[in-house]
């Protein structure tokens, strides 16, 4: 074995592959074909990719289809006051179901593991079964076909129909960063490929016209009176709407890119389009210059499974063994490895009190709507909703750019929109005339920027190799929060103002009205983002060198690996 297989080479070679230069063809040299092997052995998750064109963008546009579907946890305010009036529940009861609710939603941990050990349709079918077995009892319910279900089943048949959303999501964003790994933002940036840019950009245009349509046909549809045909039409409309990211594929299919063996040799295969795994240790690109005979035993040792032999193979033309050490930021952790770090803990906080305050007003929008005489629950939650994609949306294209361009940590933008949500908190508690509508909308667009930027964040700080099961750690911030915020202290507010109007006991099944029924919830939730500010702030100052490695070169860099 010579010694060209040193840990240089491989760094280049990855560098090659990940910066998109000219040079990120292969030679196709024994020396270069062993660090193709080394580079597949050690970035499996890359490499396997799908290859050509059209599946990922197939896989994304299904992608955008379940997320709509997974959205159903959302749905609590619409009948959480049915649940309330026809079951009788004071509103702690009532928000401690939707404690439940955002258990099941946020609790992905199970998720996170099956997708690491299984195909994306075995997770999703899970997701759908969930789905049914829990609406269907929490029906049974409210419909009265069963009577009096016990307190504890509807709460965990809420939590068993909201873990639904969490099997749906991590499938989707799993499968999504892993075919799209260079663009972890939004799985859009805008790259140096301006065809794949162009894609993106008319998903997301796609996506925003269709969020504009349903809002707006949902208040069309409470402030007129609307005809059969105009409904259906409606609908029609909606149906088209959804089928658009269908277009890329089939445009891929009917106008498929005609390009030269040169061209193709100049693209770089960093892009997801063109990773592929390679058969044996040579690429699927023509080489430059055929391998000699002895050049083909080279590859032998890429198909080796056994590590122990590799490792020394390298050591030995290293001129030495290295020992094991810790990952480093930027590389991939293991779950044991991550949870001891600072900012780990650090970007759960940060991510705790943003969406844990934000799904407190979502839990209890429909209390929130009626006790400043907003009684159409649908049009707030519609607006909640929209804004709540926009700033998902939003927040991972503006990330994106800005951490490509300036090397700027994801984790401003959630300082950005926490000191936002002080200010909207202050609003609510205020109850002013005809604030409540905008303070939701500010308060949906923050909510949708702390997801879009904590996904991401973890997959740079701490690696894609055990992404699936990070990212779902850090989402059990929205049901601590929803505990502590909503369950404990909204809920005894309310029903404590509610027993002072009304003059019965604590704990009936009351209704308030004013806005004493939530003012020291809000005061309490600014107070808490003053604190997240804080820690964002100290999270962000700690990354950015991470950040500065990462994009320092305009595109993103892979780090160093840890598997020597």
């Amino acid at each position: 074995m010579p010694s060209h297989c040193d840990e240089v080479h491989v760094q280049q070679t990855v560098g090659q592959m990940f910066s998109g230069s000219p040079s990120s063809h292969f030679l196709c040299l024994p020396s270069q074909i062993c660090c193709n092997c080394e580079v597949k052995r050690r970035y499996p998750r890359f490499l396997l990719l799908k290859g050509g064109t059209r599946p990922p963008w197939v896989g994304l546009g299904a992608a955008v289809w379940v997320e709509i579907a997974s959205g159903n946890a959302y749905t609590f305010p619409l009948y959480s006051h049915a649940l309330k009036s026809v079951l009788g529940f004071n509103q702690h009861q009532l928000t401690m179901i939707g404690v439940a609710n955002d258990i099941g939603e946020n609790v992905g941990l199970l998720p996170g593991l099956a997708c690491d050990k299984f195909p994306p349709w075995v997770v999703l079918s899970i997701g759908a079964l969930a789905c049914f077995l829990g609406y269907g009892v929490l029906w049974l319910a409210v419909s009265r076909t069963v009577q009096s279900l016990p307190y504890w089943l509807l709460c965990l048949a809420l939590c068993v129909a909201a873990n639904s959303n969490a099997w749906f999501s991590t499938a989707v964003l799993v499968t999504n960063m892993r075919n799209f790994p260079l663009s972890r933002g939004t799985v859009a940036a805008s790259g140096e490929d301006s065809v794949e840019c162009c894609h993106f950009f008319f998903i997301q245009a796609a996506s925003i016209v269709l969020g504009l349509y349903l809002l707006t046909t949902t208040i069309m549809s409470d402030v007129l009176s609307l005809s059969a045909s105009i409904s259906y039409t409606f609908i029609f409309i909606m149906i088209l709407l959804l089928m658009a990211p269908l277009a890329i594929p089939i445009k891929m299919t009917f106008y498929p890119m005609r390009t030269s063996k040169s061209a193709t040799l100049d693209q770089p295969i960093g892009s997801s389009d063109r990773l592929v795994q390679g058969e044996g240790c040579v690429d699927k690109t023509e080489p430059l210059l055929k391998p000699s005979s002895s050049t083909t035993n080279f590859g032998s040792f890429c198909e080796s499974d056994d590590m122990s032999e590799v490792a020394m193979l390298l050591a030995e033309g290293e001129g030495a063994v290295k020992k094991k050490r810790r990952p480093k930021r930027g590389e991939d952790f293991k779950f044991s490895e991550a949870v001891i770090k600072a900012d780990f803990w650090l970007l759960f906080l940060v991510y705790f009190v943003g969406v844990g305050s934000g799904v407190t007003v979502l839990n209890n929008l429909a209390q929130i709507g009626i006790a400043q005489g907003v009684h159409d629950t649908k049009n707030l939650l519609s607006l909640f909703s929209f804004c709540n994609f926009v700033g998902r949306l939003g927040g991972g294209v503006v990330s994106e750019h800005f951490v490509r361009s300036r090397t700027i940590p994801r984790t401003v933008w959630m300082t950005c929109t926490q000191i936002i949500m002080i200010f909207t908190y202050l609003l609510l508690a205020s109850a002013i005339d005809g604030t409540l509508y905008v303070a939701i909308a500010f308060l949906g667009i923050c909510f949708g920027v702390q997801f879009s930027t904590m996904i991401p964040t973890v997959s740079e700080l701490f690696g894609l190799k055990n992404f699936g099961l990070l990212s779902n750690f850090m989402s059990l911030g929205n049901p601590i929060g929803a505990f502590l915020f909503s369950g404990l202290l909204a809920g005894y507010v309310y029903d404590n103002e509610a027993a002072k109007q009304h003059g019965l006991r604590f704990g009936s099944s009351l209704s308030c009205v004013g806005p004493n029924c939530f003012r020291i919830t809000f005061l309490v939730l600014a107070v808490v983002c003053a604190v997240g500010t804080i820690l964002s702030i100290v999270l962000t100052r700690r990354i950015k060198p991470v950040y500065q490695m990462l994009y320092s070169g305009g595109s993103f860099r892979l780090p160093p690996s840890t598997n020597h």
